[in-house]
């Protein structure tokens, strides 16, 4: 899977989509546990989304002690602003 593949499957999913919006306005690092608390379902389905982004990037974890933190990877990010702008070049 290349880059831009992996990035746009990881923002396909709208918990995952909200798990970075979240982390966003929480300056950019959470807790697994604060993460976790944003959801009704079972911790191993946050688990997965979590994956998922970490696989695609998109975030990094650093282990504290016994809790993990996840912090946005936000050159990543770059990737989808750049392909974005394409739409907001004229054509040649």
């Amino acid at each position: 899977m290349d880059a831009y593949e992996a990035v746009f499957t990881a923002l396909a999913h709208p918990a995952r989509r909200r798990i970075l919006l979240t982390m966003n306005f929480e300056g950019g690092a959470m807790s697994a546990g604060g993460i976790a608390d944003m959801f009704e379902h079972a911790w191993p389905t946050t688990t997965r989304h979590l994956k998922v982004l970490e696989a695609a990037g998109l975030i990094v974890q650093e282990r504290q002690g016994r809790s993990r933190l996840y912090s946005i990877n936000r050159r990543r990010l770059d990737l989808v602003r750049e392909w974005l702008e394409w739409f907001h070049k004229a054509p040649s």
